[in-house]
């Protein structure tokens, strides 16, 4: 199927539609004939261009080799340099993981910002702030920064802190607190997690500077008792198994309020997570802190085994693993990885879109929602079937990487039983460019898998359209998408293709005899005949007016060939579309009821036909032919029924 253009959007296709043109969208619907779609094609499955994204990443700088593995915890010197995974997960529960993002490694230092939360639930935040302080340092991780007065490590997230925040954890034993930091750090991760036995035992046997910190704690009176017991504790914290994508959930659970996106289960109350993303956003990457800040700025906290974990409040986590680390503790290829997605799309918390929850203001297919233009029964009928493989998206607010993630997804999930999709951009405010990339990327996608995205109230979106003019200049790119200035000759091109593809519903008569009119039907002949007799043939060329808004409505018309729409007069001095009818149909039926003033324009589209009884004549019918009259009441009441249930069907759809 090739490019379907509108109003001199980009480019026009060739050849005028088979069925309809759309006067009364105020412009053209162009459709070149269908090609590939009329022959089987090998079923293509559509991947999100968010995959490809983070492989992209993982490919550019897999092959950076600055850095190295840390060796001053013998365990942590037998990973492999080249071990490199990234993953994303969002709030909405989605999941993207390339690389290796399920290489086991241990936790280390992200276990501070977890520990901490926790001992802010167990002792509340005024217990844990005379112990803990909250200011960075910008000292290495393991430095030995204790207030002068108080003897108070300066944060949670360097060794001294951690440390303290450690012996905060509440138990009746040391298993019990054990038990009880696997359980809060499980919750995080959606899984049962468990600790690297050779891991904690390499950490334990070479720990002699966090055993002095330890010590020192203890002789400030930060620790109470033995200091042994929370350093071992420390230790084994350090020392919980997990992966990248657990690491991504966990960061997804501090970005959806402390609540796991897959489980719905909470790992922390809600009133402590700013408390963790603020100490995590001072203090989080050692002394690079306010360098991450700058570049990337996103909550995040690294360890010395390769992971880094980061968050954007409300919208997602991100999670990356690569052992070689920089001079000061941090991934080399996490730190490049993060500066990049943060870059491409505008992820820094100071200059986030608004939220992207509601990105997608309503969502349906054509069973449940129609063009204005009136089908007949068969029509309908069929629509009602196949109309599932229309998908239309009405989008609202600020398009950025998260708000672009949560349409993708809806797309690439109704990708597989769906023929067209519909992206309505009327309510966007702003589309961010990389995020538009996306998009583009999808598009091509669905294009290789026999799919047409339609972009519909994009021409305010200049910036969006020129990079998928420019992107898209292939002959087989050019049949993945098409643009329209308004949604409703969208769905109508829409209509009319799942017609012609799905339904076995023959082709609509371009002209019709009284006999077959939807408003004569159970007439006899002799009815008909005497019908006949009393109506008033007229002919208008396309583009005549036929009824004017204000005029005496003492006509009805029976459309016998070519098609009208009726329209109304909104802002600016434009008109809309109310609907558009053809031959077998009528128009100014209310006439025959109301004689009130026409409420609406008639023009004709195309060069019509029409049978014209007057008001007086069926007034007649009801005294000499009756049954005449019944009959047409009965029909006209059928068609109007009809289109009340279509209407309240659309209204419930779109009140959702």
């Amino acid at each position: 199927m090739a490019a379907i253009m509108s109003g001199g959007s980009l480019r026009a296709a060739a050849e005028q539609p088979s069925e309809t043109s759309l006067a009364a969208a105020d412009e053209s619907l162009q459709d070149s004939p269908v090609t590939a779609e009329e022959s089987p094609q090998e079923i293509v499955e559509v991947h999100s261009p968010i995959a490809a994204y983070l492989e992209s990443l993982v490919e550019k700088f897999r092959g950076v080799r600055e850095g190295a593995v840390a060796d001053y915890i013998p365990e942590l010197a037998k990973a492999n340099p080249d071990w490199f995974g990234i993953c994303v997960a969002t709030t909405d529960g989605h999941v993207y993981q390339v690389g290796d993002a399920r290489v086991p490694f241990t936790i280390q230092s992200i276990s501070k910002p977890l520990t901490y939360g926790l001992a802010l639930e167990d002792n509340g935040r005024q217990a844990v702030l005379e112990k803990i302080g909250v200011e960075p340092t910008g000292d290495a991780f393991n430095s030995i920064s204790l207030a002068p007065e108080t003897g108070c490590p300066l944060n949670p997230m360097i060794n001294a802190g951690a440390i303290a925040a450690t012996s905060l954890v509440a138990g009746y034993s040391q298993e019990d607190k054990l038990e009880r930091l696997l359980g809060t750090y499980s919750l995080y991760a959606g899984r049962p997690l468990t600790i690297d036995e050779d891991v904690y035992a390499s950490e334990r046997d070479t720990g002699h500077r966090n055993r002095a910190i330890g010590h020192m704690l203890r002789n400030f009176g930060i620790l109470e008792g033995d200091p042994e017991l929370p350093l071992d504790l420390y230790f084994r914290q350090c020392s919980i198994e997990l992966d990248c994508r657990d690491l991504s959930l966990i960061a997804a659970t501090l970005a959806n309020g402390g609540e796991n996106p897959l489980t719905g289960e909470r790992a922390i109350s809600a009133k402590y997570v700013e408390s963790v993303l603020s100490l995590m956003t001072t203090c989080g990457m050692y002394d690079s802190a306010g360098e991450w800040a700058y570049w990337v700025g996103l909550p995040a906290k690294s360890g010395v085994g390769g992971g880094v974990l980061a968050v954007l409040p409300g919208q997602l986590g991100i999670g990356v693993f690569s052992p070689p680390l920089d001079a000061k503790g941090n991934s080399v290829r996490g730190v490049l990885a993060c500066q990049e997605m943060s870059r491409d799309f505008n992820l820094h918390f100071l200059r986030v879109a608004r939220s992207s929850r509601s990105i997608v203001r309503a969502e349906y297919g054509l069973s449940s929602v129609s063009s204005k233009r009136v089908r007949s029964r068969a029509e309908r009928a069929a629509l009602d079937e196949v109309g599932a493989r229309v998908r239309v998206f009405e989008l609202q607010g600020d398009i950025g990487f998260s708000a672009m993630e949560t349409l993708l997804q809806k797309m690439v999930t109704a990708s597989d039983s769906i023929d067209h999709a519909v992206v309505d951009f009327k309510r966007v405010t702003l589309i961010d460019p990389s995020s538009a990339r996306l998009l583009i990327d999808l598009v091509v996608r669905f294009g290789a898998a026999n799919k047409t995205v339609l972009l519909v109230n994009a021409r305010h979106q200049s910036r969006f359209l020129r990079t998928l003019e420019e992107e898209l200049v292939t002959p087989e790119s050019q049949a993945y998408y098409g643009t329209f200035q308004d949604l409703d000759p969208a769905i109508e091109y829409c209509e009319n293709r799942l017609l012609e593809q799905h339904s076995g519903v023959p082709a609509r008569a371009p002209e019709v005899e009284l006999a077959e009119h939807a408003l004569c039907h159970g007439l006899s002949a002799a009815e008909v005949a005497h019908l006949e007799s009393l109506v008033e043939e007229r002919s208008y060329v396309a583009g005549q007016s036929i009824v004017q808004k204000g005029q005496t409505a003492a006509e009805v018309f029976f459309v016998m060939s070519g098609e009208v729409s009726v329209m109304i007069d909104v802002a600016r001095g434009l008109q809309k579309r109310l609907s558009t009818v053809s031959a077998g149909m009528a128009f100014g039926e209310l006439a025959l009821v109301e004689r009130a003033v026409r409420s609406a324009d008639v023009r004709a589209d195309r060069a019509v036909r029409c049978l014209v009884l007057t008001a007086d004549d069926f007034d007649e019918l009801g005294k000499t032919q009756p049954q005449i009259q019944v009959a047409l009441l009965r029909n006209l009441l059928s068609n109007l029924a009809q289109m009340v249930s279509r209407l309240n069907q659309e209204v419930a759809t779109l009140s959702d």
